[in-house]
């Protein structure tokens, strides 16, 4: 899968890191950012798991995002994200800086990655918040463990068990095809903090500076102003900065 254009389909997973609470708001922030930037590319964006952490807030959030060139417009997203504000709970003016990390995988046919089923453990139960009450009743949410790995998926965006499983395996599946892709031989920690880092505000991306309304990419030095525009999804000059 060398020619990147050609992949429409991929898994999105943001996780809060260094800074507590306002770390989760700012997972929460880089999430709805995707998921408009992807609506304005008409482009599906659905979420398949989360960890919610207040009202605007997630400690991780797993998202598939299909579309023509989805994977080629966002693959540069992988990595640690650093916001530095003053938190709405700070009542000193004192600007924070927490994290988020962002990991943006394709999803490849089962083809490609073969997977025993001895390999795996499947546990149901019930998912909760929307979708009825179906989606309280019965046990549809889905939590496989890939034993030999330790890589642990979930889904409870549909309302049935196999629906839940096929999504929590196309998951499974593109985290262990990116292990493979890499040629990696050390363990799943390893190769999680070989895409993303681990997490630490020393190792980043990119910068959301706030208080100086710039957003600052270190990889390819570019700067960027109108943080809160760009937060509302109008990402194309930093995804151009990136295909130019």
């Amino acid at each position: 899968m060398t020619d990147t254009q050609n992949i429409k389909k991929i898994i999105v997973e943001i996780r809060a890191g260094a800074g507590g609470d306002e770390a989760s708001l700012f997972a929460g922030d880089l999430a709805r950012m995707y998921q408009k930037y992807c609506a304005k590319r008409n482009w599906s964006f659905s979420v398949l798991d989360a960890s919610e952490s207040g009202a605007r807030g997630y400690k991780t959030l797993v998202a598939e995002a299909k579309g023509e060139g989805v994977y080629d417009a966002l693959k540069q997203e992988s990595g640690v994200h650093r916001v530095q504000r003053v938190p709405v709970t700070e009542r000193q003016g004192r600007i924070h800086t927490s994290t988020a990390s962002v990991a943006v995988l394709p999803i490849v046919e089962a083809k490609e990655v073969q997977i025993k089923d001895s390999d795996l453990e499947v546990t149901f139960s019930r998912a909760g918040g929307p979708g009825g009450q179906n989606v309280n009743k019965v046990e549809s949410a889905v939590r496989i463990t890939h034993k030999p790995t330790g890589i642990v998926v979930s889904c409870r965006e549909e309302r049935t068990q196999h629906a839940n499983r096929e999504k929590a395996m196309e998951v499974l599946r593109a985290k262990l095809f990116e292990i493979q892709r890499e040629q990696a031989v050390g363990s799943v920690d390893q190769i999680r903090r070989e895409q993303i880092g681990t997490a630490d505000r020393s190792e980043k991306i990119r910068t959301y500076n706030f208080p100086e309304d710039r957003i600052t990419d270190h990889r390819i030095g570019k700067k960027f102003s109108n943080i809160e525009k760009v937060l509302e999804g109008d990402m194309d000059k930093i995804v151009q900065a990136f295909q130019s």
